[in-house]
């Protein structure tokens, strides 16, 4: 995955754990494509302590989902109903087949919430 859009999935699950200055900081760097430069010059803060910060909220939302593994969870249950649309856009598929699958991929979803 795309590192940009897995630090914007870590941030949508576990964000709001981090301080408001944390975020405030994560968000300028990840949503809003700002510069560690125009960060620190809008905070008042130096250029390293931009860095710093926002290594540490990806090591923060990191360890996060090492223990929930929410993100986790969540791409496998996309990936089912992906799997789910395109069973019931197959028109080759057989009806008897088509609900074995379906409900096969049905408990792989509930077994994940």
């Amino acid at each position: 995955m795309e590192k940009i859009v897995e630090q914007g999935l870590l941030y949508d699950f576990y964000g709001e754990l981090l301080t408001e200055h944390q975020k405030k900081i994560y968000e300028d760097v990840v949503y809003h494509d700002l510069s560690f430069s125009e960060i620190a010059q809008a905070n008042g803060i130096s250029r390293q302590g931009v860095h710093d910060m926002v290594r540490r909220c990806n090591h923060i939302l990191e360890e996060y989902e090492d223990r929930l593994h929410l993100v986790a969870r969540f791409m496998k249950i996309k990936e089912n109903v992906g799997t789910l649309l395109e069973l019931t856009d197959d028109p080759q598929l057989a009806r008897d087949e088509l609900a074995k699958e379906v409900r096969l991929i049905s408990r792989q979803i509930l077994e994940e919430l």
